[in-house]
């Protein structure tokens, strides 16, 4: 398939809580898994090593915060606007709690 192809099927407006926790609990084992390597890395104490850890475990945090969303029912509401979240963006940033303007706003 063609990257210029256009798509045939319709991309839904709104990721379902399924979906929205099988990419999630992919994002999460995948950085419990860096952790794990650079957790072995630190041993060398490396500044960077360090970094890339904090930033790991950062982003696991938005993970979990993620997931509660999910449960609670309020995944995919940007928390600055309360629009939905347009599907591509948690596709490709699965625990965003923003859309692209709010997110722009808040940083």
């Amino acid at each position: 398939m063609s990257l210029d192809a256009p798509r045939t099927e319709p991309r839904p407006e709104r990721v379902t809580a399924h979906e929205a926790r099988q990419r999630l609990e992919h994002a999460r084992s995948t950085r419990l898994t860096q952790l794990q390597a650079l957790d072995e890395a630190e041993r060398t104490l490396d500044p960077l090593v360090s970094a890339q850890k904090a930033a790991l475990e950062r982003v696991l945090k938005e993970i979990d915060a993620a997931l509660t969303r999910v449960d609670d029912g309020t995944y995919g509401t940007c928390l600055g606007c309360a629009k939905p979240v347009p599907a591509e963006r948690l596709e490709i940033l699965p625990y965003t709690r923003y859309c692209v303007a709010c997110q722009r706003s808040a940083a």
